[in-house]
């Protein structure tokens, strides 16, 4: 009797930890965003947010956490506990480009996390003040070229600073760089003309085209976008061989457990699917896009070399 008692006591013990994963996530989740509300990281992890709670029935509460590059938020998505109650929802800002960038990181790319999956690929625009002289890419470089770091530009990402610096390489321009927190702010001093332009997310960036505050030049794909058709290329307006984009990706504490890891990446695949995400795609025209926690690893490795080369190229010096 002691040994089938001592049995089954074996067997319960074994499946509690299946039984635990059953019922996660047990309580909310909460999605550190490095940038700021209104940012297209913001969009996406809220609607995949409102996707793993379909799934679930547990809350998920968003965290906005920007500033210094986003690595204010990186690295509070790198303290959390490694418990899979906390996720990192972000870009090749924190995970590809800022290792290239900076001298002293808050936080290790690599070491500090688990991957998770990617969960979107997108296209950026470039736009002016609609008071701006220019009305076409050529025309605003053709200004640049008279006054050589006087016209100004913001980044509030990675993706939209190097995005700026590039066209500078390859257009054989001089602009002056304003650094902002996230995109959102810099379209704030766009709009009141605190800055002559900035190529930003299409999320951000296109609702205030298509509602007339602003003015867009170019996209940063390779084809035209079909939510902005009548937009051309950067390349095609005069810098040929002009092409940039960004992706988002969800990323959880280093340290969390195996079970959990995958269990989060089911929640975050399915919700991509779900109509908070599919309408996000869709009205934003970013690509969904998702992965193994395996390929995420291996996406990033070669994005950082990518983004190390695109820097290096341009020239920009790590502060």
């Amino acid at each position: 009797m002691r040994i089938a008692t001592k049995g089954r006591l074996a067997l319960l013990l074994a499946a509690l930890p299946f039984a635990a994963m059953a019922q996660f996530p047990a309580k909310p989740i909460t999605f550190i965003v490095p940038f700021a509300a209104g940012s297209a990281t913001d969009q996406i992890g809220r609607a995949i947010g409102q996707g793993v709670t379909e799934q679930t029935g547990q809350a998920v509460v968003i965290e906005n956490k920007p500033g210094a590059s986003a690595m204010i938020g990186a690295a509070a998505g790198a303290r959390a506990a490694p418990d899979g109650y906390t996720v990192l929802i972000t870009t090749n800002t924190t995970h590809a480009a800022n290792e290239h960038l900076y001298k002293t990181l808050t936080y290790d790319p690599v070491k500090d996390y688990a991957p998770l999956t990617l969960l979107g690929k997108g296209g950026q625009i470039m736009v002016v003040n609609p008071n701006s002289k220019a009305k076409t890419v050529g025309d605003f470089l053709a200004q640049a070229k008279q006054s050589p770091g006087k016209l100004s530009f913001g980044s509030g990402s990675s993706s939209s600073r190097i995005a700026g610096e590039l066209l500078q390489q390859m257009a054989g321009v001089q602009l002056l760089h304003v650094p902002y927190k996230s995109n959102p702010l810099a379209v704030t001093d766009l709009l009141g003309g605190q800055i002559d332009m900035m190529i930003t997310d299409t999320a951000t960036g296109l609702p205030q085209v298509k509602s007339g505050k602003l003015r867009a030049l170019g996209v940063t794909g390779q084809a035209r976008s079909p939510l902005a058709p009548d937009v051309p290329t950067i390349a095609e307006a005069g810098v040929p061989g002009y092409e940039m984009g960004y992706w988002f990706a969800a990323y959880a504490p280093a340290g969390t457990p195996p079970d959990v890891v995958k269990r989060l990446n089911e929640l975050l695949v399915n919700a991509t699917k779900t109509k908070p995400a599919l309408q996000f795609y869709s009205q934003t025209g970013t690509d969904a896009a998702t992965s193994t926690p395996d390929e995420l690893a291996k996406f990033q490795q070669a994005e950082s070399r990518k983004w190390g080369d695109i820097i290096k190229k341009a020239g920009i010096q790590p502060e």
